[in-house]
């Protein structure tokens, strides 16, 4: 069955990018590796995630520079799914997440926006049931 394997995000560097992606959000870098053309291949995905990961990709103009931290309009266009959200939600606040609200529990389950280093909005989310 054919999945999602890469969702690509511009970021200013790849290296501050890592820092905050595996030391921050405790992803796994998966893959960094150096390309001809001097950007790199940079693949970080959460822990125990086998399909869907994150391309890390360095803007390489300034129309791409311009879109790094609003790459969605402003609004959530990335959802983290927990299996427990108080445990990671304190994990990640203690690590120097920037949450924008205080956790709240819909009918779909506990959630809380946050903000990556370059502000992009993504849902912590726990879904119910």
């Amino acid at each position: 069955m054919p999945h999602l394997g890469l969702v690509a995000l511009i970021v200013r560097e790849y290296d501050e990018a890592i820092d905050f992606y595996v030391h921050k959000l405790g992803f796994d870098l998966v893959e960094d590796t150096a390309r001809p053309d001097g950007s790199r291949w940079v693949v970080v995905r959460p822990p125990g995630a086998r399909e869907t990961a994150l391309l890390l990709a360095r803007a390489a103009d300034p129309r791409q520079e311009s879109r790094i931290g609003d790459q969605t309009g402003g609004r959530v266009g990335l959802f983290l799914n927990t299996d427990d959200f108080a445990r990671d939600h304190t994990r990640m606040s203690a690590a120097g997440v920037r949450f924008v609200e205080e956790p709240r529990h819909e009918a779909y389950g506990s959630v809380a926006v946050f903000e990556d280093l370059y502000g992009n909005r993504w849902d912590l989310i726990q879904p119910a049931g």
